[in-house]
């Protein structure tokens, strides 16, 4: 198991405990809003921190997760809650196009190759009206902050899996066919300046009329 999954929830935990729980639990509550029974995917479930967070209800959680010590803590975690772990990455979803009513993703999009792929087979996986749930962190809005996280970016990325501090995906989400609906800038509590900036919030798949 790599170190970056052994040690994941361990240098989560303040953060978590801080206030980032809570808001797990207020996106996720959202789920069953619109379906009473949905079915969701998770995109980079990593070891599985959202299951405790999920409403009840669900008739469907998948959860998928490319690496391999992240895919086994959370396969562990999901054992015996009636939910699907695998490990597909989120640049290549081996799902039909619209099979699922909702699409979460946290704290995700910092580490995959290609972010834009990645919300465009997100949206691909969604059925018309579905909705993406997120919460991200992302480059900074002070430019002070911001020139701090480019400088240590390259070194961040080798000690935290791939992480990249500037991204930002809001851009990227009407490439993917995706409408931001809400979305609320903030900061992870308990977390270093330089990574704490962040997004949450719900975009939807445009419903096209028939021509």
């Amino acid at each position: 198991m790599s170190l970056f999954a052994k040690f994941y929830d361990r240098c989560m935990a303040a953060t978590e405990r801080g206030g980032l729980s809570e808001l797990r639990t207020e996106l996720l509550a959202t789920l069953t809003t619109e379906h009473p029974e949905p079915e969701v995917l998770e995109l980079g479930a990593g070891t599985g921190v959202n299951l405790d967070h999920y409403p009840p209800g669900l008739a469907r959680l998948v959860q998928t997760e490319p690496d391999p010590g992240m895919l086994t803590r959370l396969t562990h975690r999901a054992r015996g809650r009636g939910f699907e772990a695998a490990g597909a990455s989120a640049l290549k979803l081996p799902y039909a196009n619209a099979s699922f009513d909702a699409v979460v993703i946290t704290l995700v999009l910092c580490t995959v190759l290609d972010p834009s792929l990645a919300l465009r087979e997100a949206a691909r996986v969604l059925r018309p009206g579905g909705r993406l749930l997120f919460i991200e962190h992302v480059g900074s809005e002070e430019a002070s902050v911001l020139r701090w996280q480019q400088r240590i970016e390259p070194i961040w990325k080798l000690v935290a899996g791939g992480c990249c501090l500037t991204r930002d995906p809001r851009p990227l989400l009407a490439q993917a066919g995706l409408e931001l609906e809400s979305c609320t800038p903030g900061h992870l509590p308990n977390a270093p300046r330089f990574v704490s900036p962040m997004i949450r919030g719900v975009a939807r798949r445009a419903v096209y009329s028939a021509h």
